[in-house]
């Protein structure tokens, strides 16, 4: 009798928008591996974007130079087609889901709440490797930033949260993170929500969760964590567009080595990824 396969911990991919394709892609190589490789079964969303064919030929072939078979594309066009049988059979089957970026508005329109949006959460729990970009990151957790203005000040009512996946609860993400100065939206989002933590996600950066709860990061910007638990804010009195009061909120700035717990919100390792590249400039010097 052939012995069980050991159950693989569920795993998000949270990818904070234009990672590298061509250089290192040291982002997109991280799915490939986690997907399984050359066994790798890929299911490629690209629902998100206005240009759907450009994004399955480009996604197409950094999958394939990576080591992957070329993927499968689900495409629902309309909330109806979200309960094709054949769609949901393909994310059944996958071993790694990845979802472009573009406006994650298609997507909330189309997989939450639907037979597709079922299959994302059981490829979730059985370990299947679940990715998002952009509009693809947004979509993972409960609630989702769907519009709003963007700058460093946090202003009252200038952002609107929509329904997300939910396959990360607890938080609200945020992405592009530091080149579209995104900070202002979402600390206002989280001082006027303090029981979840914000998440923003540099471009060409990812966060790789595992079992829901443990985050390490991956690529060549940073994430912010936003907590707003203990902080005092003014948001249920400001008026419409004022500045917001925000006092006592912690910033955690994670770059590429960095594990978190999300369920503790604090720091658990810090491995630095350019060490040995620093020693050996040090000794160059000397």
């Amino acid at each position: 009798m052939a012995p069980p396969q050991r159950r693989r911990r569920p795993t998000l991919l949270i990818i904070g928008g234009a990672e590298d394709r061509v250089g290192k892609a040291t982002v997109l190589r991280r799915f490939v591996r986690l997907a399984g490789g050359r066994k790798a079964r890929i299911v490629l969303i690209p629902t998100a974007s206005s240009f759907q064919d450009e994004v399955t030929d480009a996604y197409t072939e950094v999958f394939t130079r990576l080591g992957a078979p070329a993927p499968s594309v689900v495409n629902p066009q309309t909330r109806q087609d979200a309960a094709d049988e054949a769609a949901v059979a393909l994310i059944d089957e996958a071993t790694g889901v990845f979802m472009s970026g573009g406006s994650q508005l298609k997507l909330s329109q189309r997989f939450p709440g639907t037979p597709l949006g079922d299959a994302l959460h059981r490829a979730h729990e059985r370990g299947a490797v679940i990715a998002g970009t952009s509009a693809g990151a947004s979509i993972m957790s409960q609630f989702m930033i769907s519009m709003g203005d963007e700058g460093i000040t946090p202003r009252q009512r200038h952002s609107q949260l929509s329904a997300g996946l939910g396959l990360l609860e607890g938080v609200i993400i945020d992405q592009h993170f530091a080149q579209r100065s995104r900070y202002g939206r979402l600390m206002s989002m989280v001082a006027a929500s303090p029981s979840l933590i914000g998440i923003g996600i540099d471009e060409d950066t990812a966060i790789e969760v595992r079992d829901r709860r443990v985050f390490t990061v991956h690529g060549s910007g940073a994430v912010f964590v936003l907590d707003c638990r203990e902080a005092a804010s003014d948001a249920p009195d400001a008026r419409r567009g004022a500045p917001l009061m925000v006092s006592g909120a912690v910033v955690h700035s994670l770059p590429a080595g960095a594990t978190f717990d999300l369920a503790e919100v604090q720091l658990v390792d810090f491995v630095e990824k350019h060490a040995d590249a620093a020693v050996a400039l040090a000794s160059a010097k000397a």
